[in-house]
């Protein structure tokens, strides 16, 4: 798997208005794999995207999409005219505070049309930011990111168990599809508030 290049993501700063909690999980993954990260409200969809990458450990290579409320939200192509898109809201236009609720408030994220990364976000608590804390601010999470591109959840639990047997004929493909160590159980929330600081990454 490629190095990860850097791309440039929405900017950190003290939040102005109130302060989103949100918890990030993803669907149909047992161990849960999930996030729960504080962002500003006055920010945009495309800002929370950036911030989903960067809190999840995707790389932000492929397209996505929000599902809330009965309406989806992403980034319209103008070349394209498919009957589809029609109903597709620019995300760049729309504040957190217009479009989500809430505490209890849930919406969908998906990642990757291809492995159909679906994630579940839920609104746990919107409060005043915290003095000195920038934001959006990784505040709790378990388990590594699965790989990108490596088959959605079907895939990801062959490559698990591929990874558990090193005898396995698979084996040695995927270490080196992988280009290092790979541990599902690792979680660092240094990292991952070092990843926000940055700004998210995509492959080359």
């Amino acid at each position: 798997m490629p190095a990860p290049a850097k791309k440039p993501g929405a900017a950190r700063s003290r939040a102005k208005g109130q302060v989103l909690v949100l918890e990030v999980a993803l669907l149909d993954l047992k161990p849960r794999i999930w996030r729960r990260f504080a962002i500003a409200d006055g920010g945009t969809l495309a800002e929370l995207h950036y911030a989903l990458q960067a809190v999840m450990g995707w790389y932000d290579c492929h397209l996505h999409e929000f599902a809330i409320r009965g309406q989806r939200y992403g980034v319209p192509d103008p070349e394209m005219n498919f009957d589809e898109d029609e109903d597709l809201l620019d995300e760049a236009k729309f504040k957190l505070a217009r479009v989500l609720g809430g505490p209890k408030t849930s919406f969908r994220y998906l990642y990757d049309f291809g492995d159909n990364w679906e994630h579940e976000v839920k609104v746990v608590a919107v409060q005043a930011p915290e003095p000195g804390h920038e934001y959006p601010l990784c505040l709790a999470g378990e388990r590594a990111c699965p790989p990108e591109d490596c088959g959605s959840t079907w895939g990801y639990g062959q490559l698990l168990d591929i990874l558990k047997n090193p005898k396995h004929a698979e084996y040695k493909e995927r270490v080196e599809w992988l280009d290092g160590p790979y541990d599902p159980e690792r979680f660092d929330l240094a990292e991952v508030n070092e990843r926000l600081r940055q700004g998210p990454v995509e492959e080359e």
